[in-house]
């Protein structure tokens, strides 16, 4: 997929500094390391206050009203509607 993006994708192995310390978060936080994340690494800042209103939105705890079941099951049916891979 990498090869078909119009915006490069920052690897892990690449990122370097701050952007090295983000990834290994968002590592944490979901496991991984998303492309929406990779593309974001062009825009730091923007990136980095993006994390903790995510966490808030897909998480249990973080001040939300629905629980963990229901935001994964409107992330993979909306996934499904857009055709997109989950």
């Amino acid at each position: 997929m990498t090869d078909q993006c119009r915006v490069k994708l920052l690897s892990t192995a690449d990122a370097t500094g701050t952007m090295a310390l983000y990834f290994k978060a968002v590592t944490q936080l979901l496991g991984r390391v998303p492309n929406t994340r990779r593309v974001g690494a062009h825009f730091p800042m923007m990136t980095m206050f993006q994390l903790p209103f995510t966490a808030v939105l897909q998480r249990e705890g973080g001040g939300g009203i629905l629980s963990g079941k229901i935001k994964e099951m409107a992330i993979i049916k909306t996934s499904h509607l857009n055709g997109c891979s989950y």
